[in-house]
């Protein structure tokens, strides 16, 4: 009974681990711009409010975030499951140069699908930035013809710290002590 339970042991942290890489490849539309839009002089609040919501709108559907974000999802996914494969077969190869050949297929599986996903990964974060990019140009070009104008975010500066000499080390000579001079007892002279 002990062997039967063996493989899904391994299995499910396998199929845990494997659910958690593909699921970091996601990649979600834009949920607003990144920039700021102010109102022109004396517009009604209702009225940029307005302008507001039309112009995410057309961001959304300008910058086809819902099929980009799918189609960086299912880029990613692909490329972790090619790692996967690929892994595998260099694995299976040199697991039968060894004497293993299923050992070696696991071991090269399980890095294959590590590092395809993380490749997979890093491009469905270049695919989001890009996507990002992509909506908030068609945002502020829509905020812009309405009238309104467009700041971006102040990027902080960090002026390096000045660097300062070390401060000079004084060496002086070591303090001795020196004591009373020595007394010599002679006897007093008889006059």
């Amino acid at each position: 009974m002990i062997s039967r339970l063996t493989p899904l042991r391994v299995a499910l942290p396998l199929g845990a681990v494997a659910l958690a890489l593909l699921g970091g490849c996601a990649v979600v539309p834009p949920s607003g711009p990144s920039v700021v839009a102010m109102p022109r002089s004396g517009e009604p609040l209702s009225q940029f409010q307005q302008d507001d919501y039309t112009c995410r709108d057309y961001a959304f559907h300008s910058s086809d975030a819902a099929g980009a974000s799918q189609g960086a999802t299912t880029s990613s996914v692909n490329s972790a499951a090619v790692g996967t494969l690929g892994g595998a077969a260099v694995g299976a190869l040199l697991g039968a140069a060894a004497g293993n050949a299923g050992a070696g297929a696991a071991i090269g599986a399980g890095s294959g699908l590590l590092i395809g996903g993380a490749a997979g990964a890093n491009g469905a974060q270049y695919s989001a930035n890009s996507l990002q990019a992509r909506y908030d140009a068609a945002y502020a070009q829509c905020m812009t013809s309405k009238g309104n104008t467009i700041s971006q975010p102040q990027v902080p500066v960090y002026a390096p710290q000045p660097v300062y000499a070390p401060q000079p080390v004084y060496v002086a000579p070591r303090p001795r002590y020196y004591g009373p001079p020595p007394v010599i007892y002679a006897p007093y002279p008889y006059y």
